[in-house]
């Protein structure tokens, strides 16, 4: 009967060893991709940047009065307005907030600002997030700059 129970008791702790007890929740996984888009800006890495994004030519990025559609699309379209590190500047996010929607979506808002030699721009966005099997992903990405003060 020994036996038998430091076999269970093992086979227990194996199973519980190799599954995370603490699952991260869908705010931290979300803030943590966040996190590695804007240390990815500030490198000068916009193929990094990009692994945010979910790669499909159904990813839709909202600015001004512009609707960018496709992962592609998307990337050719920062590499083009932002073509150098002077005109990247540096990133930051701030005033985050992640509401879950369902298990595999949520929306974020919060505030971009761009630090640059000459100006500051900065403004709001809106992100739509879906857990896809690489992990959460930006799926919709609405945009805008405040005006120049």
């Amino acid at each position: 009967m020994r036996i038998i129970c430091l076999a269970v008791s093992c086979l227990v702790s194996a199973i519980l060893g190799s599954t995370s007890l603490v699952a991260q929740s869908p705010q931290s996984e979300i803030q943590a991709v966040l996190n590695a888009q804007q240390d990815a800006w500030n490198r000068g890495d916009i193929d990094a940047f990009m692994n945010g994004y979910w790669r499909s030519e159904k990813t839709v990025f909202v600015s001004g009065d512009e609707v960018t559609r496709g992962w592609q699309k998307v990337l050719d379209r920062y590499k083009k307005k932002y073509s150098d590190r002077a005109k990247m500047g540096t990133l930051t996010f701030s005033d985050l907030e992640i509401t879950p929607l369902t298990n595999d979506s949520a929306v974020a808002l919060g505030a971009w600002k761009l630090k640059r030699a000459t100006d500051e721009p900065h403004g709001r966005f809106t992100l739509i997030f879906r857990r896809l099997p690489e992990g959460w992903r930006i799926i919709h990405d609405h945009t805008s700059a405040a005006s120049p003060p």
